[in-house]
């Protein structure tokens, strides 16, 4: 197989795949959509919260914020983010701060919530290591291809900001190799137990 590298830019990534065939091809988008692990955020303790939105609604927006992501498995598997607030002011994403300087907001600048003057928020929450087969907020992006003939393929991978681009295709071609190498495995201790 050749790559031939079309657009990198910002989380955004396109290249000619050659001498491939349509099964790993679909194997490569399906492994890169759901089984590369990356952070988000999956429980909220509120402490206080006098604005004008219910917890529930607050705790789903904060959910879907995407983490900068460690996808080589350095970081813990859970980081705890807290938040603390008072009005008046919009409340941004930048204002989590992580217990793990790694593992933060990809963007600084996403809305929240607005608080009026007198309203305050405090929180804690709770980050762990998913992947997007269990819960779409775990999913790194998505990848799509193109089939050009039967062996060369056109693909094209965004990611949602946990990781850049090279690193999210590089990750599920790890997964990928992982998941032989444990088949690989299971099948020798069959074979010794037949022997």
């Amino acid at each position: 197989m050749n790559i031939e590298m079309a657009m990198e830019k910002g989380n955004k990534m396109e290249f000619l795949l050659k001498g491939g065939s349509t099964s790993f091809a679909n194997l490569l988008r399906r492994f890169g959509m759901g089984q590369v692990p990356v952070f988000a955020i999956d429980s909220v303790t509120f402490y206080e919260n006098s604005s004008a939105m219910f917890d529930e609604y607050i705790a789903h927006r904060i959910g879907q914020v995407p983490l900068v992501s460690d996808s080589a498995g350095k970081a813990k598997d859970e980081i705890l983010l807290t938040l603390e607030a008072s009005g008046p002011s919009t409340v941004y994403t930048k204002e989590l701060k992580s217990s793990d300087s790694k593992i933060k907001s990809a963007l600084d600048n996403i809305p929240l919530l607005k608080l009026l003057e007198g309203q305050n928020l405090r929180l804690e929450a709770k980050a762990r290591r998913g992947i997007g087969r269990t819960h779409a907020k775990w999913q790194a992006g998505l990848i799509g291809y193109e089939a050009l003939d039967g062996k060369d393929f056109r693909f094209k991978a965004e990611t949602f900001m946990q990781l850049e681009p090279r690193e999210f295709l590089t990750a599920a071609a790890d997964q990928i190799i992982e998941r032989c190498e444990e088949l690989d495995s299971k099948l020798s201790d069959v074979k010794k137990k037949e022997d």
